[in-house]
């Protein structure tokens, strides 16, 4: 594709799929990583999308894409993990929440399915109400996972 002032600068939209369900409330109480303590969590899938998750299965490992809806977007630098040991980097070199399109990454476990929508997850340290962008399958799985 041509790269042209149409495309340049173009806006993106992007539509929720489904939502997460978590006990995790506010930001600050939430782990950095999942296995950093993360609970359970239940993710809902809109019901326009449960075609798209029809092939799932229990026991799958999946790759959340998450908009982290609490960030803050005009933050260019953090402290590493919060560290003041760290020096301050650009959040590209980083998993920090606040950056300038707030995407969360989360390879969590199926654990169970429930009608066709709910999908019960382990681990993700995202927070109740953040909205599920995407789901992707985790490719070559590491072999001593299995």
């Amino acid at each position: 594709m041509a790269n042209t002032p149409e495309t340049q600068d173009s806006a993106f939209v992007l539509k929720p799929i489904g939502r997460v369900h978590s006990t995790l409330t506010v930001r600050h109480g939430a782990p950095r990583q999942g296995d950093e303590g993360a609970p359970d969590a239940r993710v809902e899938v809109l019901p326009e999308f449960l075609e798209a998750v029809q092939d799932l299965e229990v026991g799958e490992d999946i790759i959340l894409l998450t908009w982290l809806h609490q960030a803050n977007r005009a933050i260019l630098k953090v402290v590493p993990r919060s560290d003041p040991k760290n020096p301050m980097t650009g959040v590209f070199s980083t998993r920090a929440p606040d950056r300038p399109n707030p995407i969360g990454l989360h390879r969590v476990t199926v654990l169970a399915i429930e009608d066709g929508r709910w999908l019960h997850v382990r681990p993700l340290e995202a927070i109740d109400g953040t909205p599920i962008v995407d789901i992707k399958p985790v490719l070559n799985p590491d072999p001593e996972e299995r």
